[in-house]
């Protein structure tokens, strides 16, 4: 038996997974932050004020890479299952480096447009 853990399918999935989980622990933050703009406008105008930090600019490109590779990772799902495929080899293996691809290409964009002005 192979061991499926060395398989770059595996990789896939554990991407796809790690990113939603960390994309989920986000989103309380995400809402608070919202909250205060609705609610507590002087605490949201020192919120912009941190986030225009070096630090807090990589974490959002880290962010985006996250959500880049939640979004390929998913789409190679939803491949998988709804399209039919000569062989299921040939699909698996090909979006995994076409969703990897997409999320350095998003990432290297953000990257240009946050650091680059």
């Amino acid at each position: 038996m192979k061991n499926v853990h060395k398989h770059r399918a595996y990789f896939a999935f554990l991407g796809h997974r790690i990113s939603g989980l960390l994309l989920g622990i986000f989103l309380p933050v995400h809402f608070y932050v919202l909250g205060l703009a609705l609610n507590r406008v002087d605490q949201f105008d020192r919120f912009l004020q941190f986030s225009e930090m070096p630090g807090v600019k990589f974490a959002e490109w880290g962010l985006l890479i996250l959500l880049a590779t939640h979004l390929g990772f998913g789409l190679r799902l939803l491949v998988i299952e709804f399209v039919p495929w000569p062989t299921p080899r040939s699909i698996r293996l090909n979006w995994i480096s076409w969703s990897m691809t997409f999320s350095v290409i998003v990432g290297a964009v953000f990257l240009t447009g946050v650091f680059g002005s």
